[in-house]
């Protein structure tokens, strides 16, 4: 696998929403504040304004040196040429993902509380695993909870990045990152707050003396 920049930080997962010029005001903030990893997630559109927003995200996150990343959708990452993609358990295989969008693109997946998961979808290529709901979400009040401990665990034995999720704000979020998270994928408590900005600050902020963790050996970044 050819080496990336690996995914790390905090992880802004957009909420949803019609309104596309509301969205690209609180992206425009929530990159002002730091977030370089985006997740367009609108579970509520058609595929006609997902397309839209989309693709006017991938311009915006291109002005300000930031990743974009599809929620479920490789045929959209595909489409508008956005940096990779983020697949569930129910999204189709990393295997059609990569042979769609190629190897240079970013392939990430939910693991949910299940580590198994996440070996396979290494084996399979993933470029990162994603662990949660470590904590109760609004946006998915029935999401399986995983413990923290899990990280430490799924830490020492994965080779690629690990990124937290569920219920994370600014006051649970140390815990996680003790626990080996290189990245943080928030909702709430960044688009949601009264002042995005100061938010995705705060989130970033969090990782100016973290220490990477390094992947040299796997050849994952």
């Amino acid at each position: 696998m050819s080496q990336k920049i690996r995914i790390s930080g905090l992880y802004a997962v957009t909420p949803d929403g019609p309104d596309t010029a509301l969205l690209l005001h609180k992206v425009r903030l929530a990159l002002a504040g730091g977030a370089r990893w985006l997740q367009y997630r609108n579970k509520s559109a058609g595929r006609e304004l997902q397309r839209e927003q989309a693709a006017a995200l991938r311009t915006l996150t291109r002005d300000h040196a930031a990743r974009l990343i599809i929620n479920d959708d490789f045929a959209l990452a595909q489409e508008i040429d956005a940096d990779g993609v983020h697949l569930g358990s129910g999204d189709g295989s990393i295997l059609a993902a990569r042979e769609v969008l190629g190897p240079a693109k970013i392939i990430g997946a939910s693991c949910y509380n299940r580590p198994l998961l996440a070996f396979e979808a290494v084996a399979q290529g993933a470029d990162y695993v994603a662990f949660g709901a470590f904590f109760p979400s609004g946006v998915k009040p029935g999401a399986a909870r995983a413990e923290v401990e899990l990280l430490r665990t799924v830490r020492a034995m994965l080779p690629v990045p690990v990124v937290a999720i569920g219920g994370i704000t600014i006051d649970n979020a140390a815990p996680l990152l003790a626990a080996g998270a290189d990245a943080l994928a928030v909702i709430s408590a960044v688009f949601a707050a009264p002042d995005i900005e100061d938010a995705a600050r705060q989130f970033s902020n969090l990782f100016q003396q973290d220490t990477p963790h390094d992947f040299a050996q796997s050849g994952t970044l």
